[in-house]
């Protein structure tokens, strides 16, 4: 790789692939030259709104060339990109932008229906004083553009050739799905090296036309999509919202070959009706992962939809990836690994079976937070990651679990992932999610949540019967609970903790 900072990346994509489409998406079809164009402007624009090297510019927004205008302005005028989940509410988001004391908010008012800006204003006790500007991509951000014409472009210029490799280039807030979340920061040279390898890990190839549904605000969105794309030159597609429909009718008449996404985003696509009449040809390849990937799951995404299905691992803490999987793997395999490591990293499995990654893709530190940043990087470089895992023979690895995630059965250590593999290879199954409830002689025990798939006729017998010929009995779930979906965060996760708040309310 020989880019070692985003604006560096910018000019790279530039003159190695300008005639080349980048983006499409609302009416706009920009070549790598006018995108990049484009993402000078918008740093000109912040430095002449006052954004100096190091300040915190925050984006409210869902996927589109605005987004990734606004962001890698942002990161080409020396700031640090801070971006906010389109689902959150106006505390929620006021807490992150008094946190990170964020200069500077570009917002996407009105998205879904939601207007950002009245509920900042309705966020009881929230610190904004840090904040000097809102700026909204829905009806102000050409006229915020046009700022950038005061700026001469050598200023701009020697502005985005002072940003350094080691620089933080973003900020990335965790999910906080066990209390507030945490700015994860990391820099442009360690961004840029681990999404050179995710790229090349996965097979992103120049001319692929990807289909961006993973949002933005996350890393699978922005390093994974945004990042990639931009240092293979591949054309990026925004979604802004998912629906099976939708994404059909684009992959047809755009003739996507790369979609990415959680594996809900697949099980959506294969049971919807739309499929069969639809033309998803053009299709090549997909991304996904998760503690659990089922079977069936691989093999209908691969007769169906995608040549070649890749897992990959990561969290926040590692720019988003830890290891990347081989698009040959057999789906009996697949689905209970996750690849091996990027090269040049380490990964290890502690005492307590937790998964540990040492390497460059390793965060800096949450920000302003040296006590949690201990917690989770130990003297030794290593971080913690929370994750249950082992070493295969070929050296791959498998997430069991997550440490908080586990419960005990009468004395007997029980994984949830263990168990949602086994129910979901039941023909009549889509997803399941387990978690543990208490019991009077037990200590815990399982209780297993099911979507069934569509059409299909299951009962809490059967799965519990299904299981019973598969697992040892303490692993059994003692009851389950059918829904039509399972709750996630936006990057696809199963909020878990929702689940067993449900199961204490009942």
């Amino acid at each position: 790789m020989t880019v070692r900072t985003i604006p560096a990346m910018v000019d790279h994509a530039m003159a190695e692939f300008g005639d080349r489409e980048a983006i499409a998406d609302a009416g706009v079809r920009w070549t790598f030259a006018e995108l990049g164009s484009e993402i000078y402007r918008c740093a000109a624009a912040m430095i002449a709104s006052g954004v100096q090297p190091g300040d915190r510019v925050a984006v409210w927004a869902p996927n589109s060339y605005r987004f990734v205008v606004a962001a890698l302005g942002a990161v080409t005028a020396g700031a640090i990109l801070v971006p906010l989940n389109t689902r959150f509410k106006g505390e929620e988001a006021a807490w992150i932008l008094g946190k990170s004391r964020a200069r500077l908010l570009v917002v996407e008012n009105g998205f879904l229906g939601n207007d950002y800006v009245a509920m900042l204003a309705g966020a009881a006790g929230s610190d904004l004083g840090g904040l000097a500007e809102i700026v909204r991509l829905d009806r102000e951000f050409d006229e915020f553009l046009d700022r950038g014409s005061a700026v001469a472009p050598g200023v701009v210029r020697e502005r985005a050739e002072s940003v350094a490799e080691g620089d933080i280039s973003d900020m990335f807030f965790t999910s906080g799905t066990t209390g507030r979340p945490k700015g994860v920061l990391t820099g442009h040279g360690q961004n840029l090296r681990v999404f050179d390898a995710w790229a090349s890990g996965v097979g992103l190839r120049g001319g692929d036309r990807y289909l961006l549904v993973n949002p933005m605000f996350h890393t699978f969105g922005y390093k994974a999509g945004v990042l990639a794309c931009l240092l293979r030159g591949a054309t990026m597609l925004p979604l802004p919202v998912f629906d099976v429909a939708s994404v059909l009718r684009l992959v047809a008449a755009e003739r996507i070959t790369v979609l990415p996404g959680a594996p809900t985003l697949y099980s959506s696509m294969l049971d919807h009706p739309a499929l069969a009449g639809a033309d998803v040809s053009s299709l090549r390849l997909a991304v996904t992962g998760a503690a659990v990937v089922p079977v069936s799951l691989i093999e209908r995404m691969r007769a169906l939809l995608f040549p070649e299905v890749v897992i990959a691992y990561g969290l926040t803490e590692t720019c988003g990836t830890v290891t990347v999987g081989d698009p040959r793997t057999d789906p009996e395999v697949m689905s209970r690994t996750v690849g091996m490591p990027l090269a040049d990293t380490e990964v290890a499995i502690g005492d307590s079976g937790e998964v540990l990654v040492r390497g460059y893709n390793v965060m800096r530190g949450y920000f302003e937070d040296p006590v949690a940043t201990a917690e989770a990087i130990d003297a030794d470089g290593w971080l913690h990651t929370g994750d249950v895992g082992v070493f295969c023979d070929d050296g791959s690895l498998r997430i069991t679990d997550r440490l908080k995630d586990m419960f005990v059965v009468g004395g007997f250590n029980s994984y949830p992932a263990e168990i949602e593999q086994v129910i979901t290879r039941h023909s009549g199954v889509s997803e399941a999610a387990v978690v543990g409830v208490p019991d009077s002689r037990l200590g815990e025990v399982g209780l297993a949540f099911v979507v069934p798939r569509p059409g299909s006729v299951v009962s809490e017998e059967e799965i519990i019967g299904f299981c019973r010929e598969r697992l040892a009995n303490f692993k059994v779930p003692r009851a389950v609970r059918f829904v039509d979906t399972l709750p996630r965060n936006a990057s696809g996760k199963v909020l878990k903790y929702q689940l067993r708040s449900a199961a204490a309310s009942a």
